[in-house]
């Protein structure tokens, strides 16, 4: 049976864009429904390294750097407390409370620079969707899948609504990028929350904030910063949109919120007045946009590829946001994926057997993800420590250049893991009572 499309992609962010790119490059006919109208506003504005080889590939870098983003050179990690503090008992690691790192520390494969973009993702989406049209994809935006039915063995059918209509699009196969709405996992129900991370956000963009003021030095003035506050398992984010405009958010623990006597404005206030340079620089500037909420954050998949279809990005698994690992998943899960369909495609068989060394290379790099960001939760002190030992800078530094998807387990995972193992079996330990109340069981989810 001939088919209307190859592949339909539902979603067209990043993940779902990367993807009708690489196919429709490839010869492959694509279609991409996008519920929404871009541009429209999305938070997750950081990138990180690993974006730059998957942008070359598809040929849209050019574009991205046409926009002007503000370059984003380093990450910048600070505290409310000073001082350094020894790790007794293991080789003699000491730290401060603070860390920062540079791009340029570290060669990565494909990237042929030292920075990488803070994004506006409306103006970023929507380039990256233009693209994919351009290079040979049908967009449709404004139609919302309702549901996928895979009842015939030889195809799919993807069930639309636009407005009041129903239309349907036959296709070999689906690939899943409706992010954080998760299609299939809600439809297949192999959607599962995570047992550890139940994060909750409020952000905001500001202009007009001194970002000077607020950065070590000058050289750190366009990071992206993380303000540890005074409130466990609670951070702030703080990302240049533009020379003028920046986004703060406040990620704290969802229970925290729902406790709390206030309403959102209130509880992003009351988080940030624990740091209080921070809130005076805050209120020195002026609100633009109305506060936003992020729920739901972190979940897994029972599994993420199947016969005919395939997930990816935020639709596959979202952790936490704090080493500004969306995109990069996104884009990335797109490449190895596609690269799969690709080769199903040639060979005239789109079964889940495909789809094995796309599962193996993701499920790699989301454990790696998922253990240090538990890591980092249970014990900052031990992540600012790490970043500045000369014997793991580099290690963490590959992780946090989200250079994760090839290659052996790094080296500094296995030793955070080691020391953090120590600490909390050690009541008397100078580190223990800064562990923090979310702790990573050692069944965590691969998804």
């Amino acid at each position: 049976m001939k088919t209307d499309y190859d592949v339909v992609v539902v979603g067209g962010g990043p993940a779902g864009s990367t993807m009708a790119s690489y196919l429709a490059q490839a010869g492959m006919s694509v279609a991409v429904i996008e519920g929404a109208t871009f541009p429209r506003e999305h938070v997750g504005e950081s990138l990180v390294p690993a974006t730059t080889p998957v942008l070359v590939e598809i040929g849209a870098l050019g574009k991205i750097d046409e926009a002007d983003f503000p370059k984003k050179y380093g990450a910048s990690w600070t505290s409310g407390l000073s001082g350094y503090i020894p790790l007794l008992g293991h080789q003699g690691l000491s730290h401060g409370w603070t860390a920062d790192i540079q791009f340029v520390e570290r060669n990565q494969p494909g990237v042929d620079r030292d920075y990488t973009f803070h994004v506006d993702r409306g103006r970023f989406d929507a380039i990256l969707l233009k693209h994919s049209q351009e290079s040979g994809a049908t967009v449709f935006n404004g139609m919302r899948v309702r549901r996928v039915d895979f009842s015939d063995p030889q195809f799919v059918t993807v069930e639309c609504s636009v407005g009041p209509r129903t239309v349907e699009y036959t296709a070999r196969m689906v690939v899943d990028a409706s992010g954080r709405q998760t299609l299939l996992g809600r439809q297949l129900r192999t959607k599962v929350a995570d047992p550890v991370f139940d994060q909750y956000a409020v952000h905001t963009w500001f202009e007009g904030l001194d970002r000077a003021a607020l950065a070590p030095s000058e050289a750190q003035v366009d990071h992206i910063f993380v303000h540890f506050l005074a409130v466990k398992d609670s951070w702030v984010w703080q990302i240049p949109i533009t020379d003028r405009v920046t986004s703060i958010g406040v990620v704290s623990q969802k229970a925290r919120y729902r406790e709390f006597d206030g309403d959102q404005e209130e509880f992003f206030w009351e988080m940030v007045s624990s740091r209080p340079e921070l809130r005076d620089a805050l209120k020195n500037s002026r609100q633009v946009r109305p506060f936003k909420t992020e729920g739901d954050y972190s979940y897994s998949m029972k599994q993420i590829c199947g016969d005919r279809y395939v997930l990816i990005g935020d639709a596959a698994r979202f952790v936490d946001p704090i080493f500004s690992s969306g995109v990069s998943v996104a884009l990335n899960s797109a490449r190895i994926a596609a690269q799969d369909i690709i080769a199903a495609h040639q060979a005239g068989d789109f079964g889940k057997e495909r789809f094995a060394r796309y599962e193996q290379k993701l499920r790699r790099a989301v454990t790696y993800w998922y253990e240090f960001i538990s890591i980092y939760y249970r014990l900052n002190v031990l992540f600012t420590a790490f970043v500045q030992d000369p014997r793991y800078r580099i290690d963490v530094l590959k992780m946090l250049q989200g250079d994760v998807y090839d290659g052996e387990e790094p080296k500094a995972l296995a030793a955070m893991r080691e020391v953090l193992a120590t600490v909390e079996s050690n009541p008397e330990h100078l580190w223990h009572k800064y562990l923090g109340t979310l702790r990573a069981p050692t069944a965590a989810p691969s998804f």
